[in-house]
């Protein structure tokens, strides 16, 4: 039996287990999911949208669906990997399922809760029901997949004129209890009016076992809100990611996700942007720093469907060894979508001759009056700005991660949050091998 079989034939019996409200909309939404997941199953190379990056070696993978084997997990298997210099909500998920001793929650000025819980208290579960699945919906296979399984996920909801205090931290731990697993984490983020709110997500493997966490996040911005949302992705070799993730927002709204792909076997990244207003505001950053045979692929779309609003995407990435980054961006500017001013920039260096990289910027315009732009480029480092910094006496490797440090700093200095901004650009400098020459 391969991997969709026993997926699609687990299904009822994990729809037995009661994990969620079967009287609630979800229970006919996950139907509908595997349904659809059955009828499309897992993307291959065929696809267009996956031209690149192949999921044949991961679906080898005999994958246990849930863990069945608990671990005891502490504090101090876990704090290395929370930003602990800031006062912080946070969600903490133990082999998919929510770990209350671990986590700090809250339902004051702001709803940071679980799924789960949501759907046991009505006036949650009607939001449950009015936002759940409204825009990752017949997607792809993948958040189909997604969809049909959800077990557990953050539930994060912000009233309106609510300026949260402190980020929130949302952290998927896989603690290797069973040799193989898939994890399918659902993450549901609603920001009201005049809000502002700031997350940071991560998803860890403590093992040396094969995992494959399938996660899809959906975020709705609503007016004048403003959310910053921030991805650290620094797994290990034996783990994989493919993350999907759906914004949707609203008028004068700002919306800006940040991704940062330091580790993991295969990283997928689907980022998807929709305007359902004017003069919004959407920011798309991220940095990729690869080595060994690690291959990341970013998908971004931003579809502008209304005028005055803007994007601004930033991609960067540097590859080493034998590895492989795809990057495929696309712009939509509908028809009555007049005064869209769009930018996309995606800058690649590769450092090894094994190393590669498959880049396609897109922009589909459909109106007349907009200032749209792309550019891409892939090269190697500036051998004159090399031999200069020798010239002055830095040794060519110093010089060189020097060199690589710079190029991904404009990313890492759109970071608000400083203590974040230290832990990145930490990671990265160990990534490139860079002394800083100081204490961060």
């Amino acid at each position: 039996m391969d991997l969709k079989e026993k997926l699609v034939s687990s299904f009822l019996a994990f729809e037995n287990k009661g994990i969620l409200d079967l009287d609630s909309s979800v229970h006919s939404i996950r139907t509908k999911a595997i349904q659809n997941f059955e009828k499309e199953g897992f993307p291959s190379k065929k696809d267009e949208e996956w031209k690149y990056t192949s999921l044949k070696p991961l679906l080898k993978h005999d994958f246990s669906l849930f863990s069945t084997n608990e671990k005891s997990i502490g504090f101090k298997n876990i704090e290395n990997y929370l930003i602990n210099d800031i006062e912080s909500y946070t969600l903490i998920f133990i082999d998919g399922v929510f770990s209350s001793f671990l986590s700090d929650t809250t339902h004051d000025d702001c709803d940071v809760c679980v799924l789960s819980s949501a759907l046991n208290r009505p006036k949650y579960k009607m939001i449950v029901d009015n936002y759940f699945n409204t825009i990752a919906k017949n997607n792809n296979s993948l958040s189909e997949l997604n969809t049909a399984f959800t077990k557990e996920g953050a539930f994060i909801n912000i009233p309106k004129n609510t300026i949260v205090p402190k980020p929130i931290q949302i952290l998927n731990f896989s603690t290797g209890s069973e040799k193989e697993i898939l994890l399918q984490p659902r993450n549901l983020v609603v920001v009201g009016e005049n809000s502002h709110v700031q997350i940071i997500e991560r998803h860890q493997n403590l093992s040396k076992n094969t995992t494959l966490t399938n996660s899809v996040t959906e975020i709705f911005v609503h007016k004048r809100a403003i959310v910053d949302y921030y991805k650290i992705q620094n797994d290990t070799e034996n783990s994989s990611l493919i993350d999907s993730t759906f914004v949707s927002q609203k008028q004068q709204s700002v919306a800006s996700v940040h991704t940062y792909s330091f580790g993991g076997k295969l990283t997928r990244n689907n980022l998807e942007f929709y305007h359902e207003g004017e003069h919004i505001t959407s920011n798309l950053n991220g940095i990729s720093i690869l080595n060994g045979k690690q291959h990341v692929d970013n998908h971004t779309l931003v579809n502008h469907k209304f005028p005055n609003c803007e994007s601004h995407e930033l991609y960067k990435g540097i590859y080493a060894d034998k590895s492989v980054g795809v990057f495929n961006g696309k712009v939509i500017v509908q028809q009555e979508a007049q005064k869209t001013n769009a930018f996309q920039q995606n800058n690649n260096i590769l450092i090894d001759d094994g190393a590669s990289i498959n880049a396609k910027p897109q922009l589909e315009i459909f109106a007349d009056d907009v200032k749209c732009s792309h550019g891409c480029t892939i090269g190697q480092l500036d051998e004159s700005a090399l031999f200069y910094m020798q010239s002055r006496g830095i040794p060519k490797k110093e010089a060189k991660a020097l060199l690589l440090f710079a190029f991904g700093n404009d990313v890492v200095n759109k970071i608000k949050i400083p203590q974040l901004k230290t832990r990145i650009t930490k990671l990265i400098a160990k990534n490139l091998g860079v002394n800083l020459g100081f204490e961060l």
